[in-house]
């Protein structure tokens, strides 16, 4: 139990004890200045309507009837009727045993047991290379799936290929024109092609790994596939390309630790199932579709008050065939949520528009609105020492992943798209980022973590021995700083929850930051090794506890914590 929840429960105890009802909720925070205490709860206002009280009375109740507790040395009352909470300093050293006994699985939890989520991040179309804000969305997916199963959910993290329908079509006429091209065939490129340089290395690659050495071999070569039967050549192309590049995805994510339980396909999953023709009839017979001039429509407008679209949507074309937003529900309705109680979506901010129609068919089709939901990950300014830049070695018109890997290293990539919050736009510093100083967030993380292994390192090397954690007489650890370490510890259960509840890894990389703010200058300040052994091991187990919570931390944002810098 986190020592928060202790803390509830004593409020909760001591309003019975006071005849007045519990409080539905007891909100806790951290305040900012040390003499409004460690924390502060404003549940006497929240809860004067339900008590009949006025809130300086409840708060009056609370402190007189509050049950004694080991962690707490006293209450007091601000304001309006402010609760402020102040530790005991005692206790907060011998709390230090908590932090150091759980190690690896200190900040983790069990309260989203039971939860099955169904993540789907990145996504990018097989027609082209992942790029800049794709390495954003993979960093935020990842470590959001690393938060939820840190917290007990069952997570399935997955990629979905859109490897049909237009842009597939588009994908595969560029593809075979580029090959044609490549063996010396003066053909026009399609006008809604895609022209990126990367498919003119990829003709390259499929003209010498088939061994075809003019045009009288790509037709031949054709012409077999024809006779054959089944798929067209330029649909046979498409497909070998959208294999190289799925392929090609899939290395690069991970170079950048991202690995997915489930890659999707559209065709495959969905399209050859028949399931957008199922959707279809489901639609129709729960009577949420009309027809009107050959088309097929969703009552998007009619799904409910709060989840409604903003005007009704094509199913089925007029000529014939389902559109890619039939393809989706059915994939959301008879795949996804097939596995899953919660589905969450991160998409780009292009597809504002398309959250409300989708969300509109869940509910639609009985899912509970909180059951979909959708985070829109903003998109990314490439800057160098504050100025706008282009890195992209194929056209300069994007700039590709696997090169801002190779400039600035998984690791600080991965921190410094996690320090802002998904929603918004993010300006992203190369210089800063392969800077080695206090600048660079990640370095300045990381370097605490590698600090603390130096001194263990050190002792080892001294044969200083260091006995078990419990043995440790932790009372020597009074200095303020030491004492506002400490407490910084014990919060980070709480952050860790925080964060997976409310799908924001920047609050864990944001208080990984202010931990090492506070370990640095009081590591500067107060010597560990020294003659005083019982200073000495107090203050080694402090450091060994903070060292262990920064890699836990990293670990959830899956960025490293070495050893050495």
């Amino acid at each position: 139990m986190s020592l928060t929840d202790r803390l509830t429960q004593g409020v909760q105890s001591a309003l019975v004890a006071a005849g007045l009802p519990p409080a539905p909720d007891c909100a806790w925070e951290v305040p900012r200045q040390a003499e409004h205490g460690d924390y502060a709860t404003n549940v006497a206002m929240t809860h004067a309507k339900t008590a009949r009280r006025a809130p300086r009375q409840i708060a009056d109740a609370i402190v007189k009837h509050f049950p004694p507790l080991d962690a707490v040395a006293r209450l007091e009352i601000a304001g309006p009727g402010f609760l402020n909470v102040f530790l005991s300093p005692a206790w907060v050293a011998a709390s230090l045993r908590e932090v150091l006994a759980a190690g690896a699985e200190y900040g983790r939890g069990a309260d989203l047991a039971g939860q099955r989520v169904r993540l789907e991040f990145v996504s990018a179309n097989p027609t082209g290379p992942l790029v800049i804000v794709n390495a954003r969305a993979a960093a935020i997916g990842d470590a959001m799936a690393r938060m939820l199963r840190a917290r007990g959910a069952r997570v399935t993290t997955e990629y979905y290929i859109n490897d049909a329908g237009n842009q597939f079509e588009a994908l595969a006429r560029s593809f075979e024109a580029r090959i044609r091209q490549a063996v010396g065939e003066a053909v026009p490129f399609p006008d809604n092609g895609y022209p990126g340089e990367y498919l003119i290395d990829l003709a390259g690659e499929y003209v010498r790994e088939h061994g075809l050495d003019g045009a009288a071999a790509l037709q031949a070569h054709l012409d077999q596939w024809t006779k054959e039967g089944g798929a067209s050549a330029t649909e046979r192309l498409g497909r070998w390309a959208v294999a190289r590049m799925v392929e090609g995805q899939r290395r690069v994510l991970a170079d950048y630790g991202v690995t997915f339980d489930v890659w999707s396909s559209e065709q495959h999953d969905v399209r050859d199932r028949g399931l957008a023709d199922k959707i279809l009839d489901e639609l129709n017979t729960r009577g949420l579709t009309y027809e009107q001039d050959g088309a097929l429509w969703f009552r998007a407008t009619e799904a409910g008050e709060d989840v409604s679209d903003d005007k009704d949507r094509v199913l089925r074309r007029s000529a014939g065939g389902p559109t890619y937003f039939a393809v989706d529900i059915a994939y959301h309705h008879y795949v996804k949520f097939a596995g899953a109680d919660r589905l969450i979506n991160l998409l780009g901010p292009d597809h504002h528009g398309y959250v409300a129609r989708i969300r509109a068919a869940m509910q639609a089709l009985g899912h509970p609105p909180e059951a979909f939901e959708v985070l829109i990950v903003q998109l990314v300014t490439l800057l160098r020492d504050g100025q706008p830049v282009r890195m992209s070695k194929r056209r300069g018109e994007f700039v590709l992943m696997e090169e801002l890997l190779e400039e600035v290293g998984r690791d600080a990539a991965r921190f410094t798209f996690l320090t802002r919050r998904h929603d918004s736009p993010l300006e992203f510093d190369l210089a800063v980022a392969t800077r080695q100083s206090s600048d660079n967030p990640v370095y300045y993380v990381q370097y605490a973590h590698a600090r603390i292994r130096s001194i263990a390192r050190q002792m080892a090397e001294q044969g200083i021995d260091v006995p078990a954690w419990d043995a440790i007489d932790l009372g020597a650890l009074t200095e303020p700083e030491e004492q506002a370490l400490i407490k910084r510890l014990l919060d980070y259960p709480e952050v860790v929850r925080g964060a997976a509840r409310a799908r924001e890894p920047h609050r864990i990389a944001f208080w990984l930051q202010e931990l090492a703010g506070a370990f640095h200058p009081y590591y500067k300040a107060h010597r560990v090794i020294q003659d005083d052994r019982r200073l000495m091991l107090a203050r080694f187990a402090l450091c060994t506890a903070v060292g262990r919570v920064i890699a836990n931390g990293l670990e959830l944002l899956g960025v490293s914590a070495p050893e050495t810098m």
